[in-house]
């Protein structure tokens, strides 16, 4: 028998690194690392510069229905229908600018303010704001509570309670915030205000209900229509005729026409 006894052993395999690949290695990751961000940067900055035409590829049909949060009092389904097939067309739901359609409702002349909504897949909900008129403007248009000048077709409002007012668009809202307070000098007189109007010089002019017309001229209008309260008891009309007009554009007393009566 021997004396040592025979061991056993484990064979471990160590792997070997070659210096020279793991540096070959490395280099070519810190080569590809910023080639792989700059073409994902550029996928990204695709999809962001061609987002809208991929949304509007994915519309399938124009949006064709359109539903009114509330009655409206001037505007009818056939303004609307109108204006929305105006140029340019309406597009699906992805691809329609709502600006667009915002302004094409916009140009209806009594549409004060509009909102509007896309619905999914196709329709839209539009709330307009109408201009309320409260009076009449040269004959022709209309004022609103704010002042504005507008155009409305007269047969959808009743127009016989509106007062007359005339002058530059630009001071609609002078004349009507005129009229309120020449109305009531007037009604503390006894008189009543049927028309008011100012020139591009700023003249006035007033109508009263007995058809009578005051020329008060520029500046304060006061003390002119206390001086006609005061002389109008001594005019003296001629025979047939009655009386058109009083100048009292001048610092004291007043100038009278007269017009003849007519059967």
């Amino acid at each position: 028998m021997g004396l040592f006894r025979k061991k056993n052993s484990t064979n471990v395999r160590l792997n070997v690194i070659n210096p020279k690949t793991s540096v070959s290695s490395r280099k070519w990751l810190v080569f590809i690392k910023p080639l792989i961000v700059l073409l994902c940067t550029l996928f990204l900055f695709s999809i962001y510069s061609n987002w809208q035409n991929i949304l509007e590829s994915w519309d399938k049909n124009p949006i064709r229905a359109y539903a009114l949060t509330h009655k409206t009092e001037f505007t009818t389904n056939a303004d609307i229908r109108e204006t929305l097939s105006k140029e340019p067309a309406l597009k699906g739901y992805f691809g329609q600018n709502i600006q667009e359609v915002k302004d094409k409702l916009l140009s209806i002349p009594w549409v004060k303010d509009v909102v509007v909504r896309k619905l999914y897949p196709d329709r839209l909900s539009i709330t307009l704001v109408e201009h309320k008129p409260v009076a009449v403007w040269n004959d022709t248009n209309f004022v609103s509570e704010q002042g504005t000048v507008f155009s409305l077709p007269k047969d959808r409002v009743d127009i016989k309670d509106l007062p007359l007012l005339y002058g530059p668009d630009t001071e609609g809202k002078n004349v009507l915030e005129a009229w309120a307070k020449i109305k009531a000098d007037l009604h503390a007189r006894n008189l009543d205000l049927t028309s008011i109007s100012v020139d591009s010089r700023g003249s006035w002019i007033i109508r009263l209900s007995n058809q009578v017309e005051l020329r008060l001229g520029r500046g304060e209008w006061t003390s002119k229509i206390d001086r006609f309260v005061t002389i109008f008891p001594e005019i003296n009309v001629p025979e047939g005729s009655r009386l058109a007009y009083v100048d009292l554009r001048y610092p004291y007393g007043a100038a009278v026409g007269f017009s003849p009566i007519r059967n």
